[in-house]
């Protein structure tokens, strides 16, 4: 998405700026408690927790058989629970955001987690951060997915993991 934001007159060129489609990213369990959190775009630390509480309530408060897409503030959120944890994305609120396309990239995010940990579980994300959040980087960079080959995200971690034995 390229945005016109305007130029000087006279002779200087018009700036274009990019408007990044994923502002967030929250994994959080059944309780409320935030597991992993990654921001695309600055938030103040008050502004975070304002954010996560109220999204938060508002997508736990929700029944199985209400939409998985909620408008919230400047963001369109599609979120998914697997077990006990919610992943909770957050996009521009914007004609072109696909929901669709934010719903299957969670489940590739899923079963690439999933394909790494075996299953995985709530404890896999609190006592192995790091990694998730590596996982995470190959797949979403400055808020653009960059990849969603389960073997090709996963690589690096297996390299890692190689060359630190």
């Amino acid at each position: 998405l390229w945005h016109f934001v305007g130029g000087c007159q006279g002779s200087c060129p018009p700036t274009w700026i990019v408007a990044k489609m994923i502002k967030f990213i929250l994994m959080v369990n059944k309780q409320g408690q935030t597991r992993l959190a990654q921001y695309y775009e600055y938030l103040t630390v008050r502004e975070r927790v304002t954010l996560e509480g109220e999204l938060i309530r508002k997508c736990l408060s929700r029944s199985e058989a209400q939409c998985s897409f909620v408008e919230y503030r400047d963001y369109r959120v599609v979120y998914r629970r697997y077990a006990s944890l919610y992943f909770i994305v957050g996009t521009a609120n914007d004609d072109d955001c696909n929901e669709l396309a934010i719903l299957e990239f969670i489940h590739t995010l899923v079963e690439t987690l999933d394909k790494y940990f075996e299953n995985v579980c709530e404890l896999d994300i609190m006592f192995n951060l790091e990694k998730a959040h590596v996982i995470l980087d190959e797949m979403v960079l400055d808020g653009y997915i960059v990849d969603t080959n389960k073997a090709a995200v996963l690589n690096p971690l297996y390299l890692l993991e190689k060359h630190s034995q």
